[in-house]
């Protein structure tokens, strides 16, 4: 069984956003392309409170793109996005979702950051997704979506960790770039872990 992990693709990662990655928007046609492709569909979300620890808002004296420690973990900090119950949360109305499976929220502890899927950033608590898949008998997991060097990568990684064959679909996916080349390095990351990267033509 395959699934299709789509991340993050929020109103606030794209175009407009509070924290809009360059071409958010482009991945939706190639992913609704590939929808069918794939046994199971399922989708993440952050879905962060109004206080959470990591907007530079809420932190005094920071900046955004600055890396503070918070709670023992390194943090970037962020612009104020993706707060639960706004538009800029909300998935994005051209992703088509009518055969979506299962929606699982993240980054709703305001004292934990959470890009992965699955875990938040200490991976202290999970979200239910790598159950949810391997109840449903997934072993082949396909990962696209927003954004390539954060939320993308670390929910392949775990992935990955959790047993499930990995790979990463390039061109369904964009990065922040906070640093020109992250999005290169991350997927590169996960090829030294063991997973794939293909682009949509390949599948």
């Amino acid at each position: 069984m395959t699934a299709l992990i789509i991340v993050d693709v929020q109103n606030d990662f794209c175009p407009g956003g509070a924290l809009a990655v360059a071409g958010g928007d482009l991945v939706v046609p190639v992913i609704n392309a590939i929808l069918p492709r794939f046994d199971v569909v399922v989708a993440t979300q952050d879905w962060h409170p109004r206080d959470h620890a990591s907007f530079a808002a809420n932190n005094p004296g920071t900046q955004v793109g600055q890396v503070i420690e918070l709670n023992g973990l390194a943090q970037v900090m962020w612009p104020v996005h993706c707060v639960q119950n706004t538009p800029g949360a909300a998935l994005r109305a051209d992703l088509d979702t009518s055969g979506l499976d299962g929606l699982f929220q993240k980054g709703t502890d305001p004292l934990v950051d959470s890009y992965s899927g699955f875990f938040d950033n200490g991976r202290l608590h999970a979200t239910g997704l790598g159950d949810y898949l391997k109840q449903r008998g997934v072993t082949s997991v396909f990962v696209c979506g927003l954004a390539t060097d954060y939320c993308v990568k670390w929910t392949a990684l775990d992935a990955l960790s959790l047993g499930f064959a990995t790979t990463v679909i390039s061109d369904a996916c964009r990065g922040v770039e906070l640093q020109s080349g992250d999005s290169l390095r991350a997927l590169g990351e996960v090829q030294a872990a063991g997973g794939l990267i293909v682009v949509s033509g390949q599948l």
